[in-house]
């Protein structure tokens, strides 16, 4: 079966010169002709692409297998089948997007240690034979219902330090282990390795060090009880923008020694690992504009007061998309989202305290609790910068406000890269080169004086 190439959905090509923020500022000035303004996204494919060799430069052992919950766009996953790399599935309705790409059984995991019996049914009809377990429970149905599973057993780690917790819910204590694994061998059932998952947001990397620690213990417990234990999934918890408190390649630079400490290659074992925000959190900009606006008054400030410089007005912002839609991450994901101004303010420009609002009749539907902005109007747009992870996958048309479309951009150079590696495999990246970085001149602020050349974006 071949793997589907990014040619099945519409994009526009960014012609040389040109970067995702071109787009923005074309698909502002088209919007703005009309009174159908609504929310946008744009995506860059080629960030996406970048991603990928920024991984294989800083984790050349370890395979990603990308998770799908973290953002379903098929152009994304399309994209990413593309590269090559695995998937980590948590429910049939994933592995059949996936598999609808052409994605080979054996680069699919089904990384959802709670299932669901028809769900593991499904699996086990389609091939999917990796699959996570961490309950005497889950044992049991894997046995009646898929006896030709390859299972992964989950185990439990220190994530109090991330910001999305995740051992609360699942993975087995060290404890319990070897219990589950003689379960596992009186049923009949191929344990074929360990996983865990650090937490997403994870703040110390030394976290990894000590969960690889303890999956070397499992091993040696599986190993003892004649199973062959022969791969290490390390989760996720990959920061997906630089602006993160801990960055990418420190949490690397923990890592690898670890596996070269406990997993060295001459032992076989093969190594994966479960990113979702890292490859798409940056590569999603949304632009959001302003639909209302409220001016609230501090009466307890006198004239002299703002004649210095303190303003007695506070503004509120409403713009067209909020916690239901796009902002969920807000709710779902801990994240902290601040907008970026369209254009540049002057330099002398009065900046308020402001508060941002999505578009509900719900009074949780606030975005930014508070903020400093210029005086904006109903029909400006706000930008919202590394909006690819848990934003898209979760959003809700709640009170009937619907999604904000999609559009995709590459690059004529990410185009002809992808469908080399489609052909010829992937290449191995030189030290400290990106292929595709943007060009130096787009900024998070566009001045009014922008190039008078219009962006060459042609649709395919």
């Amino acid at each position: 079966m071949n793997t589907a190439t990014p040619t099945e959905f519409e994009f526009s090509f960014l012609e040389e010169g040109f970067c995702a923020w071109d787009i923005v500022e074309q698909k502002i000035s088209e919007s703005s002709t009309t009174d159908d303004r609504d929310a946008f996204y744009i995506c860059d494919l080629g960030d996406v692409l970048n991603k990928h060799l920024r991984w294989m430069r800083a984790l050349p052992r370890v395979t990603p297998f990308y998770a799908v919950k973290c953002n379903d766009s098929r152009a994304v996953v399309m994209t990413l089948a593309s590269l090559g790399i695995g998937f980590d599935c948590a429910s049939k309705t994933e592995i059949q997007l996936v598999q609808s790409m052409g994605v080979a059984q054996s680069r699919i995991i089904y990384a959802n240690p709670c299932k669901q019996v028809s769900q593991i049914k499904y699996a086990s009809t389609h091939g999917v034979q990796m699959m996570t377990f961490d309950s005497e429970v889950e044992l049991m149905k894997v046995a009646r219902y898929h006896d030709s599973a390859k299972l992964v057993l989950r185990i439990a780690t220190d994530d109090s330090k991330a910001v999305c917790p995740l051992s609360v819910k699942f993975g087995a204590t060290l404890k319990a282990c070897r219990g589950l694994l003689e379960q596992a061998k009186e049923l009949g059932l191929d344990v074929i390795g360990v996983s865990f998952h650090v937490g997403s947001g994870c703040t110390d990397p030394k976290t990894f060090t000590q969960a690889i620690a303890d999956a070397r213990c499992v091993f040696d417990m599986g190993d003892e009880l004649g199973f062959n234990m022969k791969l290490l999934d390390i989760g996720g918890g990959f920061p997906g923008s630089d602006d993160s408190a801990l960055k990418f390649e420190e949490i690397t630079a923990v890592i690898n020694p670890a596996l070269d400490k406990y997993f060295p290659a001459d032992t076989g074992v093969k190594i994966i690992a479960e990113p979702g925000r890292f490859y798409v959190a940056s590569a999603y900009t949304l632009v959001v504009n302003i639909i209302a606006k409220k001016v609230i008054m501090d009466e307890d400030l006198d004239s002299d007061e703002e004649d210095e410089g303190t303003s007695n007005r506070t503004l509120m912002y409403y713009v067209n998309d909020g916690v239901y839609g796009s902002f969920n991450c807000i709710l779902f994901d801990h994240a902290h989202c601040f907008p970026i101004l369209h254009k540049k303010p002057k330099p002398d420009e009065v900046m308020y305290p402001c508060s941002i609002w999505g578009p509900t009749c719900d009074g949780l539907d606030r975005i930014v609790e508070q903020c400093r902005l210029p005086d904006l109007q109903v029909g400006d747009w706000l930008v919202f910068e590394n909006m690819g992870a848990y934003t898209v996958s979760a959003s809700s048309t709640f009170n009937g406000f619907q999604r904000p479309d999609i559009h995709y951009v590459m690059s004529r150079a990410v185009r002809q890269h992808v469908q080399q590696v489609c052909s010829q495999g992937m290449p191995t990246p030189k030290e400290d080169c990106f292929l595709f970085d943007m060009p130096v001149s787009c900024g998070q602020e566009s001045s009014s004086e922008m190039p008078t050349k219009s962006c060459q974006a042609n649709v395919v």
